[in-house]
């Protein structure tokens, strides 16, 4: 939570902020039914992981990747120990090469391929992702969890003022007719800086009305000087960290949004969600974090050495191309609009009786030969299934649900057939629930 300047803190308020709206709701409660925990792959989340140990509960995985928590939290023994947990004693050698290897850890792939999530994640009544990677990586490492995918909110806001955007944008000297790209959040090895760099450079000798937003914080000191020169060229801003407000203005000013990830820990970004929602395009790294998106939605580029052109053609593209920019950023405006919002991806509370048990949205699920779930509150009937299912009568715990079109009984039962896993299925509606094998 805030004065935490994280993504996950940001995404906290919000869901917060919904949950409010049903509910009474404790942070930090040591006599709550249910307890939620968001973990991400940092030391602010020592102590949340730390107790997620002690009394487990719904876990919401926000980086599908521990390998740098483990890095920054244990002694040598420790880290060794905890490796081997995950993949076994033959793992031996491979967890003391990686512990000398540390310094690299922010841009080795090896250290990515190694997530660690086993011990947190088996631990869970519950695993909400928010990706199909994420739900993948949770399984590989526990086959056994309860594993729900929501879409990652977005909370629009109230849309800045044209006079106000104008002012950003001749501010950094684009005007009206120039095209501006931006990258936003905290700035690490994994973000592609410098080639993004090394790209734009390319395309403004090219293109010189072309300008490039950086803002955000350094993580990695390296990062920090290897980038500084090129920081200075023609045609780049660089912003410090951005307040919300800030924020919102920024998004709502530029034309594309560039997310590049590699190596991924799995995450969906708040601040790709956050564009797309203002009705940008946005240019990501090709990878299952985005199969749940339309492809016309986004430009994915590939990893690896035919990413330099391809950032390049799908830049100028966009720079010469101003309509398909923003054809682009209305569809994925809709897509998030319709998929992402606070009611689709937010939590409805419910109160487990069995007097109204026969009235639970989990009652209303009928089941299709294929064992995928049927219904216009999936996700309100997924974290019934996940959740509801853990406690006993007279509880509370949230359910978030899918349509903002189906009320929400205030009390509903527990679910008491076969455990629900939350899989990969894409169909008309949102993700599908199947059986667990």
């Amino acid at each position: 939570m805030p004065p935490a300047r994280t993504g996950v803190a940001d995404y906290s308020v919000a869901l917060l902020t919904q949950l409010q709206k049903q509910t009474e709701i404790e942070i930090e409660s040591i006599t709550c039914d249910v307890p939620v925990y968001h973990i991400g792959n940092n030391q602010l989340h020592r102590s949340i992981y730390q107790r997620a140990l002690r009394r487990p509960g719904v876990v919401v995985i926000h980086d599908a990747v521990l390998q740098h928590f483990y890095l920054g939290s244990f002694r040598k023994s420790e880290y060794i120990e905890e490796f081997i947990f995950n993949y076994g004693e033959f793992a031996l050698h491979e967890a003391e090469s990686l512990w000398l290897d540390r310094p690299l850890s922010a841009q080795d792939p090896r250290y990515f391929n190694r997530p660690m999530l086993r011990r947190v994640v088996s631990t869970a009544s519950a695993v909400v992702v928010h990706n199909p990677a994420a739900a993948k990586a949770v399984r590989e490492h526990a086959p056994l969890a309860s594993i729900c995918e929501i879409s990652h909110l977005y909370e629009p806001g109230e849309r800045p003022s044209d006079i106000r955007c104008t002012a950003f944008r001749d501010q950094i000297g684009a005007g009206q007719n120039g095209f501006v790209f931006a990258i936003f959040g905290f700035l690490r090895e994994s973000k592609r800086l410098n080639t993004i760099l090394k790209t734009f450079e390319r395309l403004h000798r090219m293109q010189p009305q072309t300008r490039l937003v950086v803002a955000g914080e350094f993580v990695s000191q390296d990062l920090e000087r290897s980038s500084a020169e090129k920081l200075k060229q023609p045609g780049i801003c660089r912003l410090s960290h951005l307040s919300p407000e800030d924020l919102k203005l920024a998004a709502a000013s530029v034309d594309c949004c560039l997310n590049l990830r590699y190596p991924t820990a799995g995450e969906t970004s708040g601040i790709a969600i956050r564009l797309m929602g203002a009705g940008k395009p946005v240019i990501v790294t090709e990878g299952e974090e985005w199969d749940r998106f339309p492809a016309e939605a986004l430009f994915r580029i590939p990893s690896g050495a035919a990413e330099p052109e391809a950032l390049f053609q799908a830049m100028a593209t966009l720079t010469l191309r101003p309509d398909l920019a923003r054809y682009m950023g209305s569809l994925a405006a809709n897509h998030i609009q319709r998929y992402h919002s606070l009611s689709a991806a937010g939590t409805g509370i419910s109160c487990a009786t069995p007097s109204n048990r026969a009235h639970s949205p989990c009652s209303l699920l009928g089941r299709r030969s294929d064992g995928v779930a049927t219904s216009g509150v999936d996700t309100h009937a997924r974290w019934h299934s996940l959740v509801g299912k853990h406690l006993p009568a007279r509880r509370h715990f949230a359910c978030p649900y899918d349509s903002g079109s189906h009320a929400i009984r205030k009390r509903c039962g527990t679910i008491t057939d076969l455990p629900v896993v939350c899989g990969p299925r894409v169909r008309r509606g949102g993700a599908g629930c199947a059986r667990a094998p």
